[in-house]
């Protein structure tokens, strides 16, 4: 039952290998917090970031937000995000650090997790054709 967006920075699209990131997430998801539901993660490119006080496209960003059926305690919540990011860093140059663009710049990538509980109003309608 997961539910899972990614929000990355355009200029990570060559370089994030977001299928096989998703192939590591969605079973180490299910595996971390016992659901015994279908993970759903959708993928976001952002034309512009910005971090700090740095201009659009100087520093790269990806945010992974999980978002789980309410009941799992915080310290759970807390080591699968640890573990998401460490499993980002595996999916991106240099584990998560930077990267060089095609002209050879050298960027910063800052990550970030968010594991939260979705809200009482959450509904799944699965419809088969």
């Amino acid at each position: 039952m997961p539910h899972i967006t990614v929000d990355y920075s355009a200029q990570l699209s060559g370089v994030f290998d977001r299928q096989a990131f998703v192939r590591e997430l969605h079973p180490m998801v299910l595996e971390e917090t016992g659901s015994a539901g279908v993970c759903k993660t959708f993928f976001r490119s952002a034309a512009e970031t910005f971090v700090g006080d740095r201009g659009a496209g100087q520093v790269a960003f990806v945010h992974v937000e999980v978002g789980l059926l309410p009941g799992r305690p915080d310290e759970l919540k807390a080591r699968l995000a640890e573990d998401v990011l460490a499993l980002l860093g595996k999916h991106l140059p240099a584990g998560g650090h930077g990267y060089r663009d095609s002209d050879g710049d050298g960027y910063e990538v800052v990550t970030s997790v968010e594991v939260r509980d979705l809200s009482g109003a959450y509904r799944l309608h699965h419809a088969q054709r």
